[in-house]
């Protein structure tokens, strides 16, 4: 007897985020996407530079506003530009986790001043209370509550990354969105750094979007995994059925391209790079965006651009595939 799925937390719908750069030129960064994410999952988001990864968890959360299409939580539909209230009332419940711990702190703060701005926004809070819980969550992520007096530039990178943590749990949002937080950090700290966002994922209920380049990391620490290319989902389904049985043909190449963590197959392993150049996302092509880098090209896929559909040899619903191959 199967269980019953989580109810959904976020949901994207037919999301769609352009920018306009000038002289008539739009960048389709976000095109029409489609995402469900349940309480107290993890869902992984991969894909080259450029694929519109980051975009889509700024828009998800509102820091940029949607161009078309909708962003449900618990079923309201949020609005397509937030006002100043919008953004305190947001801000309790979904937070960010940004890529650079380097430029993401405000270096003219305190640590104590960066962590404990977000509490400002509950007028309940007296300075005291601030202090208190600063000290609190420095401890939980492996700081002393003494640095609350020192700059962002007295720490290392993976210090650094664990304030930023600090600073968008401390609101105790039930959704956050983890925008690469380990690909600044050398490898020893990448793990750490995981290993605390998963004991506080364990211990808030956290529901997180995990947006990263390692596949090898994305699946170790997702339930599920989509996949993204010059700003459409091509796959999504469970980590293990996405990294071990791929369907797309980007996702085969991408999980081909991974390194293996043994240098004696890796050396022996046969390279499955990707060829060919990404589309530009001002100019994009019709039909599939893959289709002049795919292996498997046939004359529908320059023609009729493919939607998410369960494959038709799958024996559950659990994932979808964007590719007329299937």
């Amino acid at each position: 007897m199967s269980e019953t799925p989580a109810p959904i937390l976020v949901e994207a719908i037919g999301l769609t985020k352009f920018f306009n750069i000038g002289r008539g030129q739009i960048v389709h960064a976000v095109d029409n996407v489609s995402l469900q994410v349940h309480e107290r999952e993890i869902v992984g988001l991969v894909g080259e530079t450029g694929s519109g990864k980051s975009t889509l968890g700024k828009a998800l959360i509102g820091l940029h506003d949607k161009t078309s299409g909708s962003v449900r939580y618990r079923g309201q539909t949020l609005p397509l530009k937030y006002r100043p209230e919008d953004f305190r009332e947001q801000a309790k419940r979904a937070q960010m986790i940004f890529q650079d711990p380097y430029s993401s702190l405000n270096p003219r703060m305190t640590v104590g001043e960066i962590i404990g701005e977000g509490l400002k926004l509950k007028s309940s809070t007296c300075a005291n209370d601030v202090r208190e819980q600063v000290a609190e969550w420095l401890r939980r992520v492996g700081l002393e509550p003494d640095h609350m007096s020192r700059y962002p530039h007295e720490f290392s990178g993976g210090q650094r990354q664990r304030i930023g943590i600090a600073r968008a749990l401390i609101m105790g949002p039930e959704f956050v969105v983890c925008d690469e937080p380990i690909s600044a950090l050398d490898v020893s700290v990448q793990a750490q750094v995981i290993n605390l966002l998963d004991d506080l994922k364990a211990s808030m209920g956290l529901t997180l979007l995990f947006i990263a380049h390692d596949l090898s990391m994305v699946r170790y620490v997702s339930d599920r995994v989509a996949v993204m290319y010059l700003g459409s989902l091509v796959e999504i389904g469970p980590a293990n059925k996405v990294f071990f049985e791929p369907k797309h043909p980007y996702t085969q190449l991408l999980v081909g391209s991974n390194p293996e963590p043994d240098p004696r197959t890796e050396h022996r392993r046969r390279s499955t790079l990707i060829k060919g150049e990404i589309p530009s996302p001002i100019n994009v092509p019709a039909g599939c965006r893959f289709a002049n880098r795919c292996p498997h090209v046939m004359d529908v896929c320059r023609q009729v651009t493919p939607i998410l559909h369960v494959p038709k040899d799958e024996t559950v619903s659990d994932r979808q595939v964007a590719c007329h191959l299937y």
